[in-house]
């Protein structure tokens, strides 16, 4: 069967996928440090991690905690800059089957637009990922996030320069997801990816001090995935754009409750940093549950949520 016939096959902001499940940023470093231990080519696609303008040296370290049922994380969005990542890694990423996205990150809409115009430059890349859970220098530190005009600003300013599909990852640590969700397509994003890590604390007892060197850091993984499953809801039911879920989602069957509630398509994080091929056995799981389910497509799941709770939110 061709990957178009494909049960997993779908189509994202116009790209073919082979399968709907993607490596998330931040944890997939830039994708070619993991192609010794998974085919990489078996991916859905691949978001390397958080690219500026320039190279950035990241947090004090420990920058990871284990938590229950979770992680906590503050790398600082450690990177080799855009222009080294053109150089240096994009042409291996170039050679894959696998659509690969690059995530973009700044302090200030100029950087986003300066970071997308490098990469329009380059062949290799199928989209780009906005993280705008970073603070405005330009605004007295407000986050992009959490502000609508300001998420409407850095988006349309992108969306303008960019030839390539946008989505835009929003931040679950909102009081409404909604009127976010809405502002990134209303200035022009073709998709939004939701959540982002939500903003966390652990702390040594005995030391009384915080155990990230950094002071907070984001929570991932499992405990966040029933929250992150209501925000995708009420996200896919405020805007008509594609959502991606993410937060938490380690088998086949939790990509397809995030399907179910109304993800066109997932990414897969913290999983990976336990099983590095974990986003192509989900992949693998959630075609299981589809024979199983008797699914024909896996695009028949989305949405399907029967639900009667208010979206609003």
């Amino acid at each position: 069967m061709s990957e178009t016939g494909s049960p997993l096959a779908i189509t994202l902001c116009g790209i073919s996928l082979r399968n709907p499940v993607l490596a998330a940023s931040g944890t997939f470093g830039y994708g070619v440090e993991f192609e010794k231990l998974v085919d990489l080519n078996a991916l859905g696609g691949l978001v390397v991690k958080g690219l500026s303008r320039e190279p950035m040296g990241g947090n004090p370290e420990p920058r990871l905690w284990e938590t229950r049922a979770g992680m906590i994380n503050s790398v600082g969005l450690q990177n080799i800059g855009v222009r080294a990542f053109v150089d240096e890694k994009l042409p291996a990423l170039a050679r894959l089957r696998t659509a690969v996205f690059a995530n973009v990150f700044g302090y200030a809409t100029e950087d986003y637009v300066e970071v997308v115009r490098v990469l329009e430059d380059a062949p290799g890349v199928a989209g780009y990922e906005l993280n705008v859970s970073c603070p405005n220098t330009r605004h007295g530190g407000i986050y992009f996030s959490n502000d609508p005009a300001l998420l409407a600003e850095v988006t349309g300013a992108v969306k303008r320069v960019a030839k390539r599909p946008l989505i835009v990852k929003l931040s679950p640590n909102v009081v409404h997801i909604a009127p976010l969700a809405q502002a990134a397509a209303e200035a022009g994003a073709d998709a939004v990816s939701l959540v982002n890590t939500f903003i966390a604390l652990a702390v040594d007892a005995r030391a009384r001090r915080p155990r990230i060197g950094a002071g907070f850091g984001g929570l991932s993984g499992p405990a966040i995935k029933p929250i992150a499953l209501r925000m995708v809801y009420q996200a896919a039911k405020a805007v008509k754009i594609p959502v991606v879920g993410i937060g938490g989602i380690a088998t086949g069957e939790d990509a397809a409750e995030f399907m179910i509630a109304g993800a066109t398509a997932v990414e897969v994080g913290t999983a990976t940093f336990w099983d590095p091929a974990a986003p192509a056995r989900i992949a693998r799981e959630l075609g299981d549950f589809l024979k199983a389910q008797k699914i024909a497509r896996v695009s028949e799941l989305v949405g399907t949520l029967r639900c009667d709770v208010p979206s609003a939110g």
